[in-house]
């Protein structure tokens, strides 16, 4: 095994044929500031470039897979300027309103997700707790989800006033009517119900989910690596003749649309609902 030794949001290891990536922002439920998105997005790279590498599993160090996107940490970052990957958006740090929240998020929530969604190797969620939000897009962006029996599944983002996370693929990983159940209530949904709705492959003991998570992926890693690769593209491209795609860029217009109606008729673009609101409206 061989691993990163300096303390990191997210941590990368390769064991044999599978590299395993761990948020790791712990004490703050793994939530997603831009630090940590660019780390994931610099982990997959790597992944990617390994031929050794034939898996790799997403994981989350705590209780919780991740909360979501950081709307309130003491290291929430979203007003710096960082070296843009994802796509040709100028950098939003000195732009204002939706100039600035749109290339923002063009870059660190849709572009991120849909490159990711395409990396060339398997890759398996490996969930506990929390994954709410921000939080099911890098679930749902993985080929493969393993849920612990404690994991739960949420976006509650309709509370804002915003018709669901950036990365809208809700009616592609859940039938549509459940799909509205889940915005329309913000309710949780359990591992077990987000198994039978064949969101999730796979529910296991909580104390079980590490090694069976790297069981499953070290048996999809003795497949021939192309054989893997070009698997993956068949169902991705299936899911984007039924609409994926152009879906996600649809959804992203309502959202910042959604945005755009907070900023001028609310306390800001959240529609003042700040970690604290929206822990009180979930309970």
């Amino acid at each position: 095994m061989t691993a990163d030794h300096q303390p990191s949001v997210v941590r990368y290891e390769r064991q044999g044929p599978v590299a395993l990536v761990t948020m790791n922002r712990p004490d703050y439920r793994n939530a997603q500031n831009s630090a940590m998105t660019y780390a994931l997005d610099r982990a997959f790279y790597r992944a990617a470039d390994d031929s050794e590498v034939k898996a790799v599993v997403l994981a989350g160090a705590g209780e919780h897979f991740s909360a979501g996107h950081d709307i309130g940490t003491p290291e929430r970052d979203a007003h710096l300027p960082f070296d843009r990957t994802a796509g040709l958006w100028w950098d939003h740090s000195d732009k204002t309103g939706v100039e600035s929240r749109f290339a923002r998020e063009s870059e660190v929530y849709l572009g991120m997700c849909r490159r990711w969604r395409e990396l060339p190797k398997p890759m398996i969620a490996s969930v506990q707790g929390a994954c709410v939000a921000g939080g099911l897009m890098l679930a749902w962006i993985c080929d493969l989800i393993v849920a612990s029996e404690d994991a739960f599944f949420a976006d509650p983002v309709v509370r804002m006033g915003i018709p669901g996370v950036e990365y809208f693929a809700h009616p592609w990983v859940m039938p549509p009517r459940i799909a509205k159940e889940f915005l329309f209530t913000g309710e949780r949904m359990s591992a077990r119900r987000a198994y039978e709705l064949g969101m999730v492959n796979r529910v296991v003991p909580g104390t079980e989910l590490t090694a069976r998570t790297h069981e499953l992926a070290s048996r999809v890693a003795e497949m021939p690596r192309m054989g893997l690769a070009l698997a993956k593209r068949a169902v991705n491209q299936a899911e984007d003749l039924q609409g994926l795609h152009t879906g996600l860029d649809s959804v992203f217009g309502l959202h910042h649309l959604a945005h755009a109606h907070n900023a001028e008729t609310a306390a800001d673009s959240l529609g003042g609902m700040d970690i604290g609101a929206m822990k009180k409206a979930g309970r």
